[in-house]
Formats: structure tokens, C-alpha cells, sequence
């Protein structure tokens, strides 16, 4: 199937689910604001969820899926599924010895990820009580990035990005009977919520253990053993592990210094969930259809294939994230002051989340570059040099938060981490430059300037409609109608960028729906 038409597949329900996250967020906001117990959540939750994207996410989509994809082509589907159970022996045998010692650590885990929560005893508490009952989702949400590392090189895409639909389910589902019971703003309603998370991590499981059963693969649970398939696992996936989730790292890095002012973390939170709707419905889809998707061509010794996937794959990510950064900087108080603002969500909360998300959004080409290039790197088996551009990038937005901090507080911190990166974009993609493996063909040469030019007087268009529109956003105005302009800012700033583009060849319809088409 052809890349664009696989990376629709992912991206459809990549956006259900960021959607339905939307929903997710706008009833926590309202039920718990960005008060002790949201701070204790997000913290509780991202600690997990940082490690599911380390173990899971970075390490199997860096060394999993080509190891994998080489059994399968080379030795068959019988060999390539031993290599599997032997994989999930050894995670499994990991993931639980982790959950102990995590157990165990977890008032000083806690400390060291919110230092600032030091001097509020019980918020201290009460994060290391949620953290550790949403600790198990990380052991569920592991093992569900191998079965769907499985999928993915099967080319059945769908089971493995529609999972995440399930957590957003079960938490509106949370939310909904926590407002229903009353329980506002209390610990009461963290304990709720991170319940839940756990309920959602097992019932993803579930679905991708019967999608594969589905697809004729059942797993056996084998001996945990250190094979020499594992032991090239591990070479491969701790560099990966490094480098795959290096934006999850440097969150973390983020909430550990936006910890020590009161609501940052929460703040922080509110406008990463903005930014990641075109990271993840882009370019977290792009880069999990590309990786088997290379490893199959340089298999196959198919370089004109690489090239041609690359920069289509390039194309295609910055034609719909250049704009979308654009429209974030130029519009960031209307989005959260529309989604966000109810409840415990107040004026001051909108204009502080409004601030971090301009922030934010002026990385998002950078972060979805490193989704294009990453895998160029993975399909070749090098999760080395990725690993080091994402240690200098560490680098650079713990000293660069911990060089703003004290000027301009937590926008600082988010400011770093989009110039760490843009260090690690730029690392990754003149590194693949000079080795020759990857060159912008003239197709992309014409059209990277256009797109940055129709995104620059999107832009403008839409800048100079904000003054005329502010007076709608006003927490008095009815939400409908602040709803009906935001979309109508929204629907303008599309129908400009898109009439530019075509009309100076940036958007070549002809040449996308030849993408769409079968092979």
C-alpha cells in the first residue's frame, strides 16, 4: 500500500482519538482546573506514560520492527514470530521487575520529577499515591507496542492506532460520573482518574492480542531467555530508547523545572495537549508507516525507493504542519480560551496556557521532522547517532529552561524545548545529507518555499483578524458562539493557505492522489 494512503489510515484514527483527548481535557479542566490535584495528575500520569514512550514507543519502533521485518522476509513468518515471543518474555520479565523497584522508590521518584512539590506535603503524597496506580499502564502500554510493532509489519495499521481511542474513552467515561458524583476538585477525583488510566491500558491490550489473533499470530509466553535476537534488541533499542523519546524527555525535563511555580505544570500540560494533535495525527503517522516501509526498500536494495519515500514523507508532513504551526502562534488564546476555559479553568489560566502553546507551536515543524528522519536512521539499524543528536538536545533545553526560567518563567521552559527541537532536526537531517542518503529531490526544492510562503500570509491574514474577533472571546459570551468564530477563524486561515498553495504549486493534487493509489 502506498505510504500516504497507509499514513491516512493512521493519521483518521490518530485524530478520532486526539479529538475525543479534546473532550478528555475540556471535562478535566472544568472538573479540577490547574489546581494541587491536576498538578499531582499530570505528574502521576506522565511518569508512566514518559517510560511507555521510552521502552515502548522509541525502543521498538527503533530496533523492533526492522529486526522483525528482516526475520519476516528473510526467514519466514515462523521464525520472525519466535524472535517475538522471545522479545516478550524478556520485556515482560523487565517491565515487572521495574513496576517493584518503582513501587518501592516512589516518594523519591516523585521528588525527583516535581522538586517544587517538596513544599507542599500533601501534594507530595499525593502524587506518589497516583503515580503508583497508574504505574501498571506502563506495563500494559509496553506490551502493546510490541503487538503492534507485529501489525505494523504486516502492514495492518488500523488495530495499533486506534488503541489509544480506548483510553480517551474510558477517561470521558471517569469524568463524566466524578462531575455526576460531585467529587470536584479532590483527591477523590485523581484516585479516579488514574484508575482509569490503568482500566484503559489493559483493554488496549486486549483489542491488539485479539487483532493479532486475528491476523493469524498467536503468541506463545516462552522462559525469559537472553537469545541473541534479544541481546541485538537491546544494543539497538537503548540507543532508540534514547532517541525515539527524546520529546517525552524533554517534557519531563519541562515539568521538573515548571514544577517550582505554582499551575505551570498544568499550564505546560494544557498547551502540549494543543500542539499534539498535528504532531501526532502528522507526524507521529508519517513515521510509523515509514519505518517498515524502508526497512523493506533498503532489504530489497531499492534506493531510488528510500529517496522517493523520504521526501514525499517530508512533503507531505510540512504541507499540513507549517501551516498548522503558523495558525498556532496567531490564534493560541482563542483555541484554549474555547476548549479550556469552564469550571475551575479561569481567565488567567487561558492567557498563561496561551502563552506556553505559542511557544510550543513554534517547534512543531522540528518535531515532526524528527518523526521523518528518525526512521531513516532505525531502518538502517543506527540508533547510535540518533541517540547523540538527542542527548545534545538534552543538553539544550535543560540549560536553556534553566537559563529563561528566572526571566520568563515557565514560557522559558517551553521556548527550550522547542530550540532543542529544532537542534535535533537539524542534526538528523544534515547528518542523512552528508552520508547521501538522503538529498531534497526538485519536487520538494519548489515546494518547501511556497509552503512556507502561503503559511507566512495565512499568518498575516489571520493576525490582522484577531483584534475584529477578540470581543467574542470573552468568557460572557455565549460558548457557541465563540465556538462558531473560533471555527470560522479556522475555516478562513485552511481556505487561504490551501487557494495559496495550489495557485503557486505547492499543493500538487495530481501528484497526491498517484500517493493514494495501490502499488
Amino acid at each position: 500500500m502506498a505510504l500516504l494512503r497507509s499514513a491516512t489510515t493512521v493519521a483518521a484514527m490518530t485524530m478520532v482519538s486526539r479529538v475525543l483527548g479534546f473532550v478528555r481535557d475540556m471535562l478535566m479542566a472544568s472538573a479540577v482546573g490547574t489546581g494541587m490535584v491536576a498538578d499531582a495528575f499530570v505528574v502521576a500520569f506522565r511518569f508512566p506514560n514518559l517510560f511507555r514512550r521510552l521502552f515502548a514507543e522509541g525502543a521498538f519502533n527503533a530496533a523492533f520492527v526492522p529486526l522483525f521485518a528482516r526475520r519476516l522476509e528473510g526467514e519466514g513468518q515462523a521464525e520472525a514470530v519466535r524472535f517475538a515471543e522471545e522479545v516478550l518474555a524478556a520485556l515482560l520479565s523487565f517491565l515487572l521487575l521495574l513496576s517493584a523497584i518503582a513501587m518501592l522508590a516512589m516518594p523519591w521518584i516523585v521528588y525527583g520529577l516535581a522538586p517544587g512539590f517538596a513544599d507542599n506535603p500533601d501534594k507530595m503524597q499525593l502524587t506518589a499515591e497516583l503515580t503508583r496506580i497508574a504505574f501498571p499502564y506502563l506495563t500494559f502500554m509496553s506490551l502493546v507496542a510490541l503487538l503492534g510493532g507485529i501489525l505494523n509489519s504486516l502492514h495492518r495499521f488500523t488495530a495499533a492506532a486506534a488503541a489509544p481511542i480506548l483510553l480517551n474513552v474510558v477517561m470521558i467515561v471517569v469524568l463524566a460520573g466524578v462531575m455526576l458524583a460531585g467529587w470536584g476538585n479532590s483527591p477523590e477525583t485523581g484516585r479516579a482518574l488514574v484508575w482509569g488510566v490503568s482500566a484503559a491500558g489493559l483493554l488496549q491490550f486486549l483489542m491488539l492480542w485479539m487483532a493479532l489473533s486475528k491476523a493469524g499470530i498467536s503468541l506463545r509466553l516462552r522462559r525469559p531467555a537472553i537469545t541473541p535476537g534479544v541481546k541485538r534488541l537491546v544494543s539497538l533499542g537503548i540507543p532508540g530508547l534514547i532517541a525515539g523519546g527524546i520529546t517525552q524527555i524533554n517534557l519531563l525535563v519541562s515539568t521538573m523545572i515548571a514544577s517550582l511555580q505554582d499551575g505551570a505544570a498544568s499550564w505546560l500540560y494544557y498547551a502540549d495537549r494543543i500542539y499534539q494533535l498535528p504532531l501526532g495525527v502528522i507526524g507521529i503517522a508519517i513515521g510509523v508507516v515509514l519505518l517498515p516501509e524502508l526497512s523493506r526498500r533498503l532489504r530489497a536494495g531499492d534506493a531510488t525507493g528510500v529517496q522517493s519515500s523520504q521526501n514525499r514523507a517530508l512533503e507531505i508532513s510540512l504541507l499540513l504542519t507549517v501551516p498548522a504551526a503558523i495558525a498556532l502562534m496567531a490564534l493560541p488564546f482563542p483555541v484554549i480560551q474555547v476548549l479550556f476555559e469552564r469550571g475551575a479553568f479561569g481567565t488567567d489560566d487561558t492567557s498563561a496556557t496561551a502563552h506556553a502553546l505559542r511557544a510550543f507551536a513554534a517547534g512543531l515543524p522540528a518535531f515532526v521532522m524528527i518523526k521523518v528522519f528518525s526512521p531513516a536512521y532505525f531502518a538502517r539499524e543506527d540508533t547510535k547517532t540518533p541517540m547523540w543528536f538527542a542527548m545534545i538536545s538534552v543538553a539544550v533545553n535543560i540549560a536553556g529552561a534553566l537559563a529563561l526560567f528566572p526571566f520568563i518563567s515557565y514560557v522559558g521552559v517551553a521556548l527550550a524545548t522547542t530550540a532543542a527541537g529544532w537542534i535535533n532536526a537539524l542534526l538528523l537531517a544534515l547528518t542523512l545529507s552528508l552520508r547521501g542518503d538522503f538529498t531534497l529531490d526538485d519536487r520538494m526544492r519548489s515546494a518547501l518555499p511556497r509552503i512556507v510562503g502561503a503559511s507566512l500570509v495565512m499568518g498575516l491574514v489571520l493576525a490582522g483578524l484577531m483584534p475584529v474577533c477578540m470581543p467574542v472571546f470573552d468568557a460572557s459570551v455565549h460558548f457557541v458562539l465563540r465556538l462558531v468564530m473560533l471555527a470560522a477563524l479556522v475555516a478562513t486561515g485552511t481556505a487561504v493557505y490551501f487557494a495559496i498553495a495550489w495557485w503557486s504549486g505547492a499543493l500538487n493534487i495530481a501528484a497526491l492522489k498517484a500517493s493514494l493509489r495501490r502499488k
